[in-house]
């Protein structure tokens, strides 16, 4: 309904736009973030009981809303599929500038007109998955059961 609207729609993030919120934003004509500001995307979620045959219809149906999602991400941002899927994959946090840079927001609020923004490697992303992996790399992916005792001896040392 906002990208039917004749007029122009300004979409202002000022504190987290996370989850349905960020596809509801990227409705807006302009899109702009708070430097305080964060976006989330992540892949759709729900709860579903019953037998196989209803898990099969469930995880139909969340495939279909996924690229329902991608849909709105991908022409606000102009950013590959197969690239938003990713980031839906690892539930990416971004702040301001890292939104913009990669087109889920159009600029940062209050940001001085006379300095533009042309330093991209200030943007932070933050995957859940990422940090995940990057642990388990430090373990091999095929151990599961590690003893936890050295990280917990190096960790109090660390903070005593």
């Amino acid at each position: 309904m906002l990208m039917e609207y004749k007029g122009n729609v300004t979409v202002k993030i000022d504190g987290i736009a996370a989850s349905a919120a960020s596809v509801v934003a990227m409705a807006g004509s302009t899109v702009e973030i708070s430097p305080l500001g964060m976006l989330m995307i992540h892949n759709p979620m729900t709860v579903s009981i019953g037998d196989t045959h209803e898990m099969e219809r469930t995880i139909t149906f969340l495939a279909e809303i996924k690229e329902s999602i991608i849909n709105a991400y991908e022409i606000k941002t102009g950013l590959s599929r197969a690239k938003i899927s990713r980031l839906m994959d690892a539930e990416t946090w971004m702040n301001a500038k890292k939104a913009v840079e990669l087109g889920f927001a159009d600029s940062v609020l209050y940001a001085d007109v006379q300095r533009p923004m042309t330093d991209t490697a200030d943007g932070l992303i933050f995957s859940r998955a990422a940090v995940t992996n990057s642990l388990l790399s430090k373990f091999g992916r095929e151990t599961h059961n590690v003893d936890a005792e050295p990280f917990k001896k190096r960790l109090f040392s660390i903070s005593h």
